[in-house]
């Protein structure tokens, strides 16, 4: 493209006549713990779009070991991990994320958008390759690239494809990625048979269990206690802080080797500002949370079932999803947008997901439910899809 404003005017004009332009909604405020009620653009709506899976982003134990550490260490860290910007928060959040994780040992970074990248990058190299689980998070894409390895992609949640792509060259590939639970379709990845396949090729499996950890497993651990894996198995997993856990951030966990390497190697850890003291602080509330009040999940599974029962009775074109991550399936940008736009005159704010984030034809509405939800919300809303979407035939 020509760095020309007519030129970015053009590409701009192209984006929003084929209704993928993508525009940023202004939240004005939150309420406290329990409710999922936010004021935008001057409306109380219903939120049903974020991924605070626990209820946790806003309890009020969070906020006040926020509070109390910022009094303590100030708000900013002031230099990455290895200069001065590794406080004793950082110490203690990895080795609670260690133990949580079953792991020796983990490593804070501060997005998990970074986090992909600095383990991709790291493990990954010239002259070998690299495979992809079709529907991967964009990071893990962009981490393969980084790593200079050959990127190839295996069909979605297919072991069989991945074994042909390693049959095809053995010996060259020294990663196997995916998401744990996929962001955008809500599905699990097929873990045992990609852990057994990777162990026979010597290569890493690098599972991203963002939307896993927290909600999925009886005790929260995510899609490997799911499966009942351990590190043996998946020896590299990457978790996030902003998503079940309410606060920001991500982490590594595996072997100290591992995390060792990671620290003299991964170039997102070594060149960035340390994760915020408080943040950590917070993050460890919400484990201890996370980790006493196995009812969060539990309501949260009731909930999902609820929702599922009512969009099935509705015919709401749901797909096959039993995590609280439920994508209302609707084709066309053009026909996410109007539901969306639907959804949030009458109440409910459901963002609609268009490519480039999903395939062309498969934009839809994606619902994400949380242990704070009431079932007078969930009943609502799936009435009002019901109302605004095409009728799914049985």
């Amino acid at each position: 493209m020509k760095r020309t404003a007519p030129a970015l005017d053009a590409a701009l004009g192209r984006l929003a006549a084929a209704q993928l332009q993508r525009t940023r909604l202004t939240i004005e405020s939150r309420p406290v713990a329990g409710r999922r009620t936010l004021i935008a653009a001057g409306r109380a709506l219903v939120d049903f779009s974020s991924n605070d899976y626990l209820g946790l982003a806003r309890h009020p134990a969070l906020a006040a070991a926020m509070s109390e550490c910022a009094a303590r260490c100030g708000a900013g860290s002031g230099a990455s991990h290895l200069i001065t910007g590794h406080g004793a928060e950082h110490a203690l959040l990895e080795e609670e994320l260690a133990a949580f994780t079953r792991r020796e040992r983990a490593l804070l970074f501060s997005t998990g958008y970074m986090a992909n990248l600095a383990v991709m990058a790291a493990l990954g190299g010239h002259g070998e390759r690299v495979l992809l689980d079709r529907l991967c998070h964009a990071s893990l894409i962009d981490g393969a690239r980084l790593s200079g390895a050959a990127l190839r992609r295996y069909g979605h949640a297919d072991a069989d494809s991945a074994t042909r792509l390693i049959g095809a060259d053995p010996g060259h590939t020294a990663l196997v990625a995916t998401d744990g639970v996929f962001s955008m379709d809500g599905d699990l990845a097929p873990l045992p048979a990609l852990a057994r396949l990777a162990r026979a090729a010597d290569a890493w499996l690098v599972v991203d269990d963002a939307h896993g950890l927290g909600v999925v497993g009886a005790s929260g651990g995510g899609v490997l206690e799911h499966f009942g894996l351990g590190e043996e198995a998946v020896p590299v997993l990457v978790g996030t802080l902003g998503k079940a856990f309410g606060s920001f951030g991500a982490f590594v966990a595996g072997g100290a080797d591992l995390i060792e390497m990671l620290i003299q190697r991964a170039r997102p850890y070594i060149y960035t500002t340390a994760l915020p003291q408080p943040v950590a602080a917070a993050t460890r509330a919400a484990l201890r949370l996370a980790r006493s009040e196995s009812w969060r999940r539990e309501r949260l599974r009731a909930l999902t079932a609820r929702f599922r029962a009512a969009a099935a009775t509705a015919g709401v074109p749901l797909a096959a999803s039993d995590t609280p991550i439920q994508p209302v399936l609707l084709g066309s940008a053009e026909r996410a947008l109007t539901t969306q736009r639907a959804l949030q005159a009458a109440g409910f704010l459901v963002v609609a997901i268009r490519p480039p984030t999903v395939p062309p034809g498969s934009a839809r509405l994606r619902v994400t439910l949380s242990a704070a939800h009431t079932e007078g919300e969930i009943d609502a809303l799936v009435a009002q899809l019901a109302r605004t979407c095409p009728r799914r035939e049985a």
